[in-house]
């Protein structure tokens, strides 16, 4: 035999070897063959969402070497659900299309049998995408008692897309986060940039407190608040943003906010850092004040600045808390602005793989500028409505959501897909899998790199499956 192809030879018979006894350890119900064929959807070429033809698991005989073992076994967490965020900018946007118009559009994005986004975010005021930069308490002095405080700005167009959508999804979870609180309580007098004055906090919580109350008033209750968007960046002063210190995080939530709501009876959940993963030793310092930990259920996460692992460290740390992605969107001048599914796919597969219960992108919608926007940043909407015709593009994330929010449910808990390749590295195929509560499974691959044949691995039984080049696909099976 030429040594070549002993290596290949002895290559092959070790990684066989490795499957089975992966398999082995699967419980007697993974043994039996799944029934029924498995429908796929994909995303490539010219092709969106497409459902393909369905296919058949097989005996397993033979196991390649860069097969993905499905363990359904080693579950994880239970999935909150997707969406993307309700800006002032985006209400705006919505709000300018004619009432026909928008009920298809809402329609299409809200309604369990369509994308059936279920998690959303909203602004405390002003975001960078704002159409003004206001408060619900903008005064020329200091007004510790809230006597200025309104939240009629968002009754103009906010408060009517936020009801709107949760007619068409009565299950929509809505978590809200503050860019600034309002200037008169930061030292520099205003939203822009600047940092929290912690002789503030006892208004602060109240002002979060009239927020709450104010919309669960007009009909949108809130489920869930962030402490502070982005809390180390201040964006020197271009934009509504506010630098908090760790210590002050964890002061205002044990001592403040956190009391505030446990006195009100309210069920709204506190998530802390609401920002990037390479703060990930913030988020840990902060659970580790038991005082504070009494009151957080989770961390916020945005992935512009390390690794999504970041995640599973502070899981590790601390098991019983939750992991929420909450912001991250496309940027409407790349010329992929379209067509990046590929990578939005992979990206998704490393969130959930890595503990975090929701995926919330930046901008619901936005015009074909990338606007109404106060700040200095260039983003798109998960898709963009022409301001002049109202024809509306949508996002390769958009594309890639599809892939997920169209078949993983609430409730649905995610479990280890184990590439043996190493698949999810270097452009190479990603993988994510989840079992519905009705016992359903889905499985989403990312191909980011080269047309390629992979495998996949469920107990006794494998599944070959033909990936474009750039491709996204749902495989969903009972």
């Amino acid at each position: 035999m030429a040594k070549s192809s002993r290596r290949g030879f002895l290559k092959a018979a070790s990684t066989t070897a490795a499957v089975m006894a992966i398999t082995s350890r699967l419980p007697l119900w993974a043994e039996v063959a799944p029934a029924g064929s498995v429908k796929v959807w994909g995303t490539f070429r010219d092709r969106r969402y497409a459902e393909l033809d369905p296919l058949a698991w097989k005996p397993a005989t033979q196991v390649a070497a860069d097969a993905i073992v499905l363990n359904p076994t080693a579950t994880r967490q239970e999935m909150l659900g997707f969406g993307a965020a309700m800006t002032d900018a985006s209400c705006y946007v919505l709000s300018r299309v004619n009432d026909a118009e928008r009920a298809e559009v809402m329609h299409d994005i809200f309604a369990p049998t369509e994308m059936g986004m279920n998690v959303c975010r909203t602004c405390i005021g002003a975001s960078d995408y704002s159409r003004t930069v206001y408060s619900f308490d903008d005064s020329a002095e200091s007004d510790p008692e809230l006597k200025k405080f309104s939240i009629d700005h968002d009754k103009a167009y906010i408060l009517p897309m936020l009801r709107e959508a949760r007619k068409v999804n009565p299950e929509l979870f809505l978590f809200s986060s503050p860019w600034s609180p309002p200037g008169w309580m930061k030292p520099n007098g205003s939203m822009l940039g600047g940092a929290m004055r912690k002789l503030n906090f006892g208004p602060y919580a109240q002002y979060f407190m009239k927020f709450l109350e104010g919309y669960k008033a007009e009909g949108v209750a809130i489920d869930a608040v962030t402490v502070q968007n982005e809390v180390d960046a201040e964006q020197e002063g271009r934009m509504p943003a506010c630098l908090w210190a760790q210590e002050q995080e964890i002061e205002f939530v044990k001592s403040h906010l956190g009391p505030a709501l446990r006195k009100s009876g309210m069920p709204t959940k506190i998530w802390v850092l609401d920002h990037n993963y390479s703060l990930w030793g913030r988020a840990i310092g902060e659970l580790s004040d038991p005082a504070a930990y009494e009151y957080i259920d989770g961390v916020a996460w945005h992935g512009y600045v390390g690794d999504a692992s970041a995640m599973a460290r502070v899981h590790d740390a601390f098991p019983q808390k939750n992991a929420y992605w909450t912001e991250g969107g496309p940027d409407i001048t790349q010329p992929d602005y379209q067509t990046d599914w590929a990578t939005w796919s992979e990206t998704f597969n490393g969130i959930v793989n890595n503990w975090a219960r929701s995926i919330t992108s930046w901008n619901l919608a936005l015009d074909e500028k990338g606007r109404p926007n106060v700040g200095p940043f260039s983003c798109g909407g998960v898709i963009t409505i022409d301001d002049a015709t109202h024809r509306i593009t949508r996002s390769g994330q958009y594309w890639a959501f599809a892939h997920y929010s169209r078949h993983v449910r609430r409730g649905a808990k995610v479990f280890a897909t184990d590439g043996l390749g190493g698949q999810g590295a270097n452009g190479m195929v990603s993988h994510a899998g989840f079992r519905n509560p009705d016992g359903s499974f889905v499985v989403v691959l990312a191909n980011r790199g080269a047309e390629k044949q992979v495998q996949l691995v469920l107990g006794s039984s494998t599944l070959d499956v033909h990936l474009p080049a750039d491709s996204v696909h749902t495989l969903q099976w009972s």
